[in-house]
């Protein structure tokens, strides 16, 4: 079915944010339930359960990292259509796949065929920068960043409702949505990336390492480039815990921490949809960044010292400002190359995401079993979340560093 690149309009974004709200849906409706499935797979062991979503979460990101780059380059040359249909297509089998999985190594195979499928996010980077003007990017990378907040609104308490019956469930319903989202793109979802604007097809600029070299090319796309490291490290740390953390520390089964997680996305929905525009607008771009790393750090590291699960709630709506500092480095990033290179652009930062994520889901889950394990002699159930926050803290400090030094 042939579509025709698209004019930068309102309606062509309007596709793609309910595309990403879609897909976000389906991958917040198993958030509450997966590291509960491999800890009944544990035989209840929390500490060791926390080992293994560790080693998924890294798996997942490891084939994220080896793939996403060359979908970026094959969306520059194809366009961003096909990517994100494909993409929703294989979600949605990957997820009655896991559904069924009777054992933890099959679950193990679905999440390493989701990480290569996972690939519709970074293109959507690049299907608003297509069709978005300079001027309004920061606003557009704004709402893309709602899309994901309204995903993690319902997802997450859907997912936490329906695991309280049966912890597959929620990948059922995750399965409906992938592939609703595939039908939704392939009669409605028209292409952005004009025919002029495209560029062959490069091993080179496909490659993980190659990718990333784009990012050099500019000092300041290298030192954004080493913020959003920092960031997405620190990102992995909820996912990778909180759902462990909340059961081992309060007690929470999935509809407490579903409905935790949908507050999560309120918040966002509520910072990056109405408050990113006016925000920078009035203080500027690079003081929106450094806002949002500081509350952001806050943020976790109030998260890691709640003692009881309603303080936990304190932490939301701060955390919740880390979303302006998506948008406006997303923004500042996008207007240093051309259209033909956002989808190289796209598959840099989503190299940059995937690989803080080979790094983090370990790096956390470790720490966070050792912190609660008696055999070690300690009981610091927090300090995954605090880590994650001096890091948030260390990347504000690397962006303070960075404008005082561009200044001069």
């Amino acid at each position: 079915m042939a579509v025709e690149a698209v004019e930068a309009r309102p309606a062509a974004f309007i596709f793609i944010f309910v595309t990403v709200a879609l897909d976000m849906l389906a991958i917040g409706i198993i958030i509450p339930v997966l590291p509960k499935l491999i800890e009944s797979f544990a035989d209840g062991n929390t500490a060791r359960a926390a080992e293994i979503v560790g080693i998924f979460g890294t798996t997942w990101a490891f084939i994220q990292f080896l793939f996403s780059p060359a979908l970026g380059s094959l969306s520059d040359r194809f366009g961003r259509r096909p990517i994100v249909l494909l993409s929703n297509l294989g979600l949605g089998l990957d997820y009655i796949f896991m559904a069924l999985a009777p054992a933890l190594s099959l679950l193990f195979i679905g999440r390493v065929v989701s990480g290569l499928t996972s690939a519709s996010i970074a293109t959507a980077g690049a299907y608003i920068a297509d069709v978005s003007p300079p001027e309004k990017r920061a606003q557009n990378f704004g709402m893309l960043g709602a899309a994901f907040g309204l995903g993690f609104v319902l997802g997450p308490a859907l997912g936490g409702i329906l695991g309280s019956y049966d912890l597959r469930y929620p990948f059922w319903a995750a399965a409906f949505m992938s592939l609703a989202n595939f039908a939704y793109g392939y009669f409605i979802l028209p292409e952005s990336l004009k025919p002029e604007n495209r560029a062959p097809f490069s091993w080179a600029k496909a490659n993980p390492l190659g990718s990333v070299k784009l990012l050099l090319s500019h000092r300041e796309l290298w030192g954004l480039g080493v913020m959003q490291f920092l960031s997405q490290l620190a990102h992995t740390s909820l996912p990778s815990v909180y759902v462990l953390y909340a059961g081992y520390r309060y007690g929470w089964g999935p509809g407490e921490v579903g409905f935790l997680l949908a507050g999560v996305g309120v918040a966002s929905v509520v910072v990056q949809a109405g408050l990113v525009k006016p925000i920078v607008k009035r203080i500027g771009e690079r003081p929106a960044l450094l806002a949002g790393l500081l509350l952001g750090g806050i943020g976790m590291i109030w998260y890691g010292a709640a003692w009881t699960g309603p303080l936990a709630w304190i932490a939301v709506p701060v955390a919740a400002f880390w979303g302006l500092f998506g948008a406006a480095s997303q923004s500042i990033m996008s207007q240093r190359v051309s259209a033909s290179e956002q989808g190289q652009l796209q598959g840099a930062t989503a190299s940059i995401t995937a690989c803080a994520g080979i790094i983090g889901p370990f790096l956390f889950a470790f720490i966070f079993a050792r912190s609660i394990d008696p055999a070690y002699g300690i009981n610091l159930p927090g300090a995954a979340l605090w880590l994650a926050g001096f890091l948030l803290l260390l990347a504000f400090l690397f962006a303070a560093w960075q404008l005082n030094r561009a200044r001069k």
